[in-house]
């Protein structure tokens, strides 16, 4: 079993579409992101109706987060979500709301 430090890390990028704006998902994601133990941040696009995420973590935590966001928090109406994946840049030191 490998330590948990050196499991591989990753970028992700994530646009959830849908009903995700006035229904705390923002909020729901920083406790989901933070459970998790990655780092990045959560920001509402200009649309109205989609969510940006950007987190790194280990890749596997990362697709724990990516599985939430199909759902999101109760109130949410998620439609579609696309992702991103890239290398870990390791630019972020917490999870937080952007604005």
């Amino acid at each position: 079993m490998s330590a948990r430090g050196a499991e591989p890390r990753a970028r992700l990028r994530i646009v959830v579409k849908g009903r995700v704006q006035g229904v705390f998902f923002r909020h729901a994601t920083v406790d989901t992101a933070r459970t998790l133990g990655v780092t990045g941040w959560v920001r509402n696009l200009p649309s109205g109706d989609e969510v940006e995420i950007m987190a790194e973590g280990r890749r596997r935590d990362l697709e724990s987060l990516l599985a939430w966001a199909h759902t999101g928090p109760p109130g949410a109406h998620v439609e579609d979500v696309d992702e991103e994946w890239s290398g870990c840049k390791m630019e972020f030191s917490d999870f937080r709301v952007r604005h």
